[in-house]
């Protein structure tokens, strides 16, 4: 079963410096933030790096992330589409 990636901003402490989290019922990972990217960029490289993680994007797939901010403005949420843009359920 897939499950949608919801990513978010993690403000820098006195020990780390910002990032960005994705989580999703299968698991997380929080990434730094890159400085080289926009917002948007790095919100998708965090969904796009934890769905390689899971193995549901990649070379041997013809899955890719298709994703929004969500209407709070807390962070993204990312789906899963086929490259025929059929959304799975």
């Amino acid at each position: 079963m897939r499950q949608a990636i919801v990513t978010r901003y993690l403000g820098p402490t006195d020990h780390r410096g910002a990032r960005i989290k994705a989580r999703a019922d299968a698991g997380t990972i929080t990434i730094p933030w890159n400085h080289a990217q926009d917002i948007e960029a790095n919100h998708t490289t965090a969904a796009e790096t934890l769905a390689t993680k899971l193995g549901w994007v990649g070379e041997h797939t013809d899955w890719q992330l298709v994703g929004g901010g969500l209407p709070d403005g807390t962070g993204n949420a990312y789906v899963l589409v086929r490259s025929t843009g059929r959304v799975e359920s």
